[in-house]
């Protein structure tokens, strides 16, 4: 393997010769975790990984990683992963495994009932990041143990990513990873006697665009077709509430570049591949916007939202990080301030959360009907917090 070096403001950059030509790593000192971190931008799309060893610029050892939300970028946690020799952590064994909700290999979803579970449980259904090109559902392990101890039943999901959905010649690509979230809720419906399970306490969590897939569930109309020979599709897809990080709010290219003018992240969704030609093509691919942008979703209707993000907002300025960028949360909270649906905003200036964390919002929204005596109603801004629940489980995300 031949790599070549570049120096670029604080990037190095090395690239490799892999038989794409297009393939692009990008390494970047790492502070906390005094290590590389690297981007590979290639034809397959912009991943993470860890740079385990860099010896001359010559080995890279790297692995899929996972961005949660206190901006840690942290490696794909299961049993095969390695880094520096040393095992990442495992994951608890699920409850079920590799449960088919389709025919495609990427159909799958792992399922773990609470050990602390006494009857119906209710659920958090986790839709991993990766830009709909990369990842894996060993991403959930960042909330997984907590929300097990608290008695809560999670649901880890695979689906198809974009270069599948080329290949399927699925119009628009994102309808794939989006309607396969969609199914794979109602498998979960599905399973209600035989898991034990509380099929109307299932709330959504995801990162980046996992985030976004998440958001597109709670804000999109019910996609059960109660007349359906298939049990599965007469099941509901809406959801109690959903708790993001580092959420794509939407998929306007001139909404994106309002808000955030270095955005560049959202082409692919639609089959473009550069941001401009995304933009120039927003008027033929509109009604594709308005069926898969979450943002053109929102109704008075829809279950309360809690978005994270690492930095604070600055609306209409360049941002650090576009893809990730809090404007896109400042623009979804206003909108749904405006409908009367609950909405939770949480980034670096914001002080005195009521939920700081992810994990804090999905427990109260949860649980918030067996310590008041009743489920929160849609669109209602809800009841006071409860600090047992944060003070018990402080996490980042």
């Amino acid at each position: 393997m031949q790599v070549h070096f570049m120096t670029c403001g604080k990037w190095s950059r090395r690239w490799v010769d892999t038989g794409r030509t297009s393939d692009r790593i990008f390494i970047k000192k790492h502070k906390r975790l005094n290590m590389n971190v690297v981007w590979k931008i290639s034809s397959l799309g912009l991943r993470g990984f860890y740079a385990g060893s860099l010896i001359g610029g010559t080995k890279i050892a790297a692995e899929n990683t996972s961005a949660i939300a206190d901006g840690t970028i942290r490696p794909a946690q299961n049993a095969a992963t390695k880094r520096e020799g040393k095992p990442g952590p495992v994951l608890p064994a699920p409850t079920a495994s590799n449960v088919a909700y389709g025919p495609h290999p990427k159909q799958v979803l792992d399922f773990w009932r609470s050990p602390k579970a006494q009857g119906l449980t209710p659920v958090v259904f986790y839709i991993h990041g990766g830009g709909w090109r990369g990842g894996d559902r060993s991403h959930v392990s960042a909330i997984l143990k907590p929300l097990l101890a608290a008695g809560v039943s999670v649901v880890s999901i695979s689906y198809r990513f974009i270069p599948e959905a080329d290949a399927e010649h699925v119009e628009p690509p994102v309808m794939a990873p989006m309607r396969d979230a969609a199914r794979a809720l109602q498998l979960v419906r599905s399973k209600a006697a035989e898991w034990q399970i509380d099929k109307t306490r299932i709330a959504a969590a995801g990162f980046s665009a996992g985030a976004c897939t998440s958001l597109w569930l709670a804000f999109h109309d019910d996609m059960a077709d109660p007349k359906s020979e298939d049990p599965v599709a007469r099941e509901s897809t809406r959801l109690l509430g959903a708790a993001v990080g580092g959420a794509q709010t939407s998929l306007d290219p001139t909404q994106m570049q309002e808000w955030i003018p270095n955005i560049g992240y959202g082409g692919h969704a639609f089959g473009y591949s550069t941001f401009a030609a995304f933009l120039s093509g927003r008027e033929k691919i509109l009604p594709w916007i308005n069926e898969y942008s979450p943002y053109a979703l929102v109704t008075p209707d829809d279950p309360p939202i809690h978005l994270w993000y690492r930095r604070a907002p600055a609306l209409g300025q360049n941002q650090q990080d576009p893809t990730h960028s809090a404007n896109f949360g400042v623009k979804l909270k206003e909108k749904l301030d405006e409908k009367g649906v609950r909405c939770e905003l949480v980034h670096a200036e914001v002080q005195d959360a009521p939920h700081p964390s992810s994990v804090d919002f999905l427990l109260s929204l949860l649980f918030e009907d067996e310590v008041i005596g009743q489920r929160p109603q849609y669109g209602a801004q809800g009841s006071e917090r409860f600090a047992f629940l944060r003070e018990a489980r402080p996490l980042p995300y």
